[in-house]
C-alpha cells in the first residue's frame, strides 16, 4: 500500500474543538477591527488564532523535545509579528495601525494557548484585548472627538 495511515477520530475531534475555540475566541477582536473598517478583521484574526493553534497542535504531536517545540513557537510569534507589521501605517507624521497590529500578535497567542490547553489564559487575551480596542479609547489624552470607535 502506498499510503499507510490510520486516521484516529478521538484525535481529529480534539484537535477540531481545539482549533474552533481558537476560532471563536478571534471572533471578538475581529468583530471589533471589522466594525471599525480596519483591514483586517473578520477573516484575518481568527484564521490568525486557527493558524496559530494548528502550528502548535502539530509541532507537540511530532516534536520529541521543548526545545523543538520552542523553536516552533519562535517561529509562530516572529512571523505573527511580521503580518502584524503590515498594518502599521506612517503617513504626514501620523501612525495608524498599531492597535491593529498588536490585535493580530494577541490573536496568534489565543491560538497557541488554546493548543497547549491553557483556555483561561486564552478567553483572558480575548476579553482584554476587545474590551481594550472597545474602551480605552475613551482615555487617550489625545483622543478626536470625531475619530471613529475602536481606532
Amino acid at each position: 500500500m502506498i499510503f499507510d495511515f490510520e486516521i484516529t477520530w478521538t484525535i481529529i475531534w480534539a484537535n477540531l474543538v481545539h482549533l474552533g475555540i481558537a476560532y471563536v475566541l478571534a471572533l471578538p477582536v475581529a468583530y471589533d477591527r471589522d466594525r471599525t473598517a480596519r483591514g483586517a478583521g473578520l477573516r484575518t484574526f481568527p484564521l490568525v488564532a486557527l493558524a496559530a493553534c494548528g502550528y502548535s497542535l502539530v509541532g507537540m504531536s511530532v516534536l520529541d523535545s521543548t526545545e523543538a517545540e520552542s523553536r516552533v513557537l519562535q517561529g509562530l510569534i516572529t512571523g505573527i509579528g511580521f503580518i502584524g507589521g503590515g498594518a502599521i501605517l506612517k503617513s504626514k507624521g501620523t501612525v495608524r495601525g498599531t492597535a491593529t497590529a498588536a490585535s493580530i500578535w494577541n490573536t496568534g497567542l489565543i491560538g497557541i494557548a488554546v493548543a497547549f490547553g491553557r483556555y483561561e489564559i486564552a478567553f483572558l487575551l480575548s476579553l482584554i484585548n476587545f474590551l481594550t480596542l472597545r474602551y480605552v479609547r475613551y482615555f487617550k489624552a489625545n483622543s478626536d472627538e470625531n475619530e471613529e470607535p475602536g481606532v
